[in-house]
């Protein structure tokens, strides 16, 4: 019996058939639309499943990557032999006391905004419109127009990769601009509270509804891409410095530096890793050579 066999023979000890997929094609699952295929895709349904996942991936030696919705992620050609984990539209319940939200990390933003907006609760607008999980978002610190997570998290519930599971209070997160202690130890998101304010309704709504529209008018919602290609460099914007420096446009491949925002590289058409990695490594070199800034990827890269 091979090695991948014995695999998914241990998976299936603790895993549905449906909760197994083999060789699944990463570019079906993240907003870019590029990437090889995974050794393994599974989608545990709850901690004791995960925990069982991460203890299997320890004892046997096997690289795991855990995935939300897919939304920040640059996958390469090659893909990825390991397991990814997928908690997005699993792991996603939501529990409301008062003021404060707690929702397991699989949940989507929109949701838990709308469910702030549904109770009169004010703080969360600004991720209406990013398209990712809460989990993924803590472990950046994600942020967009007024607000960001540090601002509104109270704890967060974490697993290390020994499947320990213990709580962070936000001190103990240390959020800072596209980073937390999560990211820099490896840990998993399993749940987050969040402490929101009381607000009028209608004026949650509507806040919403513009930071929605002006994502609309912005950037380039229509083509396949990871969002912000570059983390901000301080005193400037990413999205300028590219425009200033004439990149607008400028393209490798199926991917191209979007017309639209030049904050954004898009896949125009059957886009791959390469293609993307050459264009950013051209934007940095020209940006660097003009500006002496440089840029650095927000983007997560994920493959062997």
């Amino acid at each position: 019996m091979d090695n991948k066999q014995l695999i998914f023979n241990m998976l299936q000890n603790f895993l549905q058939e449906d909760q197994i997929k083999v060789n699944e094609p990463i570019s079906k699952h993240t907003t870019f639309k590029i990437g090889g295929k995974a050794s393994f895709w599974v989608t545990p349904q709850n901690f004791e499943q995960l925990s069982n996942i991460i203890k299997l991936c320890n004892n046997m030696e096997v690289d795991y990557y855990m995935f939300g919705n897919g939304s920040n992620l640059l996958a390469k050609d090659e893909g990825y032999e390991g397991i990814i984990i997928q908690i997005f539209n699993n792991l996603n319940k939501i529990n409301l006391e008062g003021n404060t939200i707690t929702s397991q990390a699989g949940i989507l933003l929109s949701k838990v905004a709308k469910i702030a907006e549904q109770n009169s609760l004010s703080g969360f607008e600004f991720a209406y419109g990013i398209p990712g999980t809460l989990g993924g978002a803590v472990v950046m610190n994600a942020g967009a127009y007024d607000g960001e997570i540090k601002n509104v998290i109270k704890s967060a519930k974490v697993m290390d990769r020994q499947g320990n599971i213990f709580v962070l209070s936000k001190e103990e997160l240390e959020l800072g601009y596209r980073t937390s202690i999560i990211s820099k130890k490896g840990y998993i998101v399993l749940e987050a509270t969040l402490q929101l304010q009381n607000g009028n309704k209608e004026e949650i709504a509507s806040k919403m509804k513009d930071f929605m529209q002006r994502r609309r008018d912005k950037q380039p919602l229509e083509y396949p891409s990871a969002g912000s290609t570059f983390k901000r460099p301080e005193g400037y914007f990413a999205g300028k410095l590219i425009m200033d420096s004439g990149l607008r446009g400028f393209s490798v491949g199926g991917a191209q530096v979007s017309q639209k925002h030049c904050g954004f590289v898009i896949n125009v058409g059957e886009a791959t890793y390469k293609d993307v990695i050459d264009l950013v490594t051209h934007v940095k070199t020209v940006v660097k050579d003009k500006y002496k800034i440089d840029l650095e990827l927000e983007v997560k890269i994920i493959g062997s």
